[in-house]
């Protein structure tokens, strides 16, 4: 096949949905398929003219006989090219919608939901990374079941984490710093937890949002824990790596997760988890391997932590449980099978 992914710029960020579509490319590219890429200009999702400008410019561009694949976080931007859609068979990858997306006004997230219910009938196929997120446009945005696929992430291969092995325990959060991780619901449920020993390490970027990125700064200032806390930025790789094998806890108070592909990752490496019911973001726990609590309930989060901090023979109980929990998760290999088959239909 050959196929071209339209996303917005930079394409090489490290959020969840973006390590997925560059999974997916890497591994149709490995099978033989052709795929172009083409970043976008502009803001988005609420497209300003440059992201329009470049929408068109980029659809025109694409040759006859290419199929189309339109990043989600691309898609408002289309308004406009409707028929344009339906007559070259596109196929949207939707992580979640973005009307759901928290930290906008009620009539930039109206304006969003418009444009979805719009333009996502319109679409040939429609790819999803949950089951959760297909119900949700069956049921909330007029996409016909038939035309849903859902893909969930891959994980790789990964050693058993050890943890830290230290007095202190150490929690890793990864989430790109925006409203809707809920960064700092879990920075108020652990500065009620003065009294015990823990370092919270935040993996994410702070370019999507900048203005929210500093107020989580000032927050943990605010509340007196920003000694304890530490913002990592973007971390790949090995350091990355070096994070997952010392962490005793993996927590994260998202609102809304269209999968959760870093708590897969947690579990993968039987790292016990503490997470909200955000979204999908709870389907992978075990009652065994980790806890979930209230979406937006930082006082039951922060109850659910003291028992996981305080208790390291707890710890230890859930991380086999979460071992086991991710042996069973899908490798990449089969979800890029899944995501050609979905493309060929």
């Amino acid at each position: 096949m050959h196929l071209a992914l339209i996303v917005p710029a930079p394409f090489d960020g490290v959020s969840g949905g973006y390590a997925y579509d560059r999974r997916m490319v890497a591994g149709l590219c490995e099978a033989g398929h052709t795929v172009r890429v083409l970043e976008l200009e502009g803001v988005f999702p609420l497209a300003d003219e440059g992201a329009r400008k470049s929408v068109r410019a980029a659809w025109d561009s694409i040759a006859h006989g290419s199929r189309r694949i339109i990043d989600g976080l691309a898609l408002p931007a289309f308004v406009g090219l409707d028929d344009a859609l339906a007559a070259r068979g596109a196929v949207g990858l939707i992580h979640h919608p973005t009307s759901l997306e928290t930290g906008f006004s009620e009539t930039d997230r109206a304006a969003l939901s418009r444009a979805e219910r719009r333009l996502l009938p319109k679409l040939a196929r429609v790819i999803v990374t949950s089951e959760l997120t297909a119900e949700r446009l069956a049921a909330d945005f007029g996409v016909d079941g038939d035309r849903i696929k859902v893909v969930v992430p891959g994980t790789d291969d990964a050693p058993r984490n050890s943890g830290s092995g230290g007095p202190a325990c150490r929690i890793l959060s990864i989430g790109t710093l925006v409203p809707r991780k809920g960064h700092d619901l879990l920075l108020r449920a652990l500065a009620r937890l003065f009294d015990l020993d823990w370092q919270l390490t935040i993996v994410g970027s702070p370019d999507r949002d900048p203005v929210h990125a500093r107020e989580l700064i000032a927050l943990a200032e605010e509340l007196g824990i920003a000694r304890r806390v530490r913002f990592a930025g973007e971390v790949t790789g090995a350091a990355l790596d070096a994070l997952w094998h010392e962490a005793d806890l993996f927590a994260l108070a998202t609102h809304w997760e269209g999968y959760g592909m870093a708590i897969a990752e947690a579990l993968k490496r039987g790292v016990p988890v503490a997470v909200s019911a955000g979204g999908a973001a709870g389907n992978l726990v075990t009652p065994q391997s980790g806890v979930v609590t209230p979406e937006g309930d930082h006082n039951n989060l922060s109850k659910a932590l003291r028992r996981l901090i305080f208790g390291v023979e707890l710890r230890r109980a859930m991380a086999d449980a979460a071992w086991q929990v991710g042996q069973t998760l899908p490798s990449w290999p089969t979800q890029v099978r899944e995501f050609a088959q979905a493309l060929a239909v």
